[in-house]
């Protein structure tokens, strides 16, 4: 009976140290692997780099698109500008007109 005796001590001497270690490596592998752990938050700040990329693209387009729109307010529209283009684009001249295409310039 003595055996079991020494087992039961010995037992009881390795269960705390045992349970100990496993709430440790329970702690670390969530830590690490968990929905709020570094592997999540490094994804989280990933997405976040990308997505204020993508908003400062479109905050470039809608001052560009704001500078357009302003651009033709009537105290800042050039007429002779806005004749010109509206001709090229509609492909349209006075019958006694001649129209000469430019090319892009080579520099």
């Amino acid at each position: 009976m003595k055996f079991f005796a020494d087992i039961r001590t010995r037992a009881g001497q390795v269960v705390g140290p045992v349970l100990g270690f496993c709430a440790v490596v329970y702690f670390a592998y969530h830590a690490i692997e968990g929905e709020r752990g570094l592997l999540a938050w490094w994804e989280l700040r990933q997405e976040l780099e990308s997505s204020k990329l993508a908003a400062s693209e479109i905050e470039g387009r809608r001052l560009a698109a704001e500078n357009r729109v302003k651009r033709l307010t009537p105290s800042s529209l050039d007429l002779d500008l806005l004749d010109e283009r509206a001709r090229l684009m509609l492909n349209l001249g006075r019958p006694n007109e001649s129209i000469v295409f430019v090319g892009p310039s080579e520099e």
